[in-house]
């Protein structure tokens, strides 16, 4: 009896390492790990935007913030040996920094206005609109004008571009309706953004200043 007890025993505990055996291990690949992360949120995996519809998507969740004004603000003037003059914001919630914008104008009929934005305090996009504009007839006492303008749009991933496009369009005084400008397309070019990335870095440094300085 203690023979046949023992027997099926043992035989019981050979079956469940059997069954044991069956079941599949999941891969643990980091490629895998990273897809599944990715079907499951597409804007973020660690905190990092992955994609350039990503950087979009965070772009404008910012830029809705700042437009329902729910973000606060400081800033701070400079003016350079009258050949530049201009105005630093910086944006922000709880969360942290959010935008920096920089508005500067020149004695050259020229002026510019460069937007930072940053999550979880790394610069993910960088939107630049120049203006430089000249005297486009009329008379001396009603002058007419003529804007040219260059809009540049910078995705980056860590912190490095990866994806640069420019739109260019001119808006006359003497026109009385102005070009749709949703409907110029924004053409691709090679990266070049590391006067940017200075000035990014040389406003940060700057952040605690207030009121007026003398050149940043």
């Amino acid at each position: 009896m203690k023979l046949l007890f023992l027997i099926l025993s043992l035989a019981f505990i050979f079956s469940c390492k059997k069954e044991t055996n069956k079941i599949p291990v999941k891969n643990t690949d980091s490629s895998d790990t990273l897809t599944s992360n990715h079907k499951k949120d597409s804007s973020t995996v660690n905190n990092k935007l992955l994609t350039i519809e990503d950087i979009s998507k965070e772009y404008y969740t910012i830029n809705k913030q700042l437009n329902k004004k729910e973000l606060d603000s400081v800033s701070f003037d400079y003016n350079c040996n009258n050949e530049r003059s201009g105005t630093v914001t910086f944006f922000s919630d709880q969360s942290g920094l959010k935008i920096i914008k920089h508005f500067y104008a020149e004695y050259s009929h020229f002026s510019s206005v460069e937007s930072y934005f940053i999550k979880d305090n790394t610069l993910f996009f960088i939107f630049k609109e120049d203006t430089s504009w000249n005297f486009d007839g009329g008379t001396p006492e009603k002058p007419e004008t003529k804007d040219d303008i260059i809009e540049q749009r910078i995705y980056l991933q860590n912190s490095k571009p990866i994806k640069c496009f420019e739109k260019r369009y001119t808006i006359r005084s003497k026109e009385s309706t102005r070009p749709d400008i949703d409907k110029i397309a924004n053409k691709e070019i090679p990266c070049s953004a590391d006067e940017l990335l200075s000035t990014y870095q040389q406003l940060l440094k700057n952040k605690e200043k207030r009121g007026e300085i003398k050149c940043l």
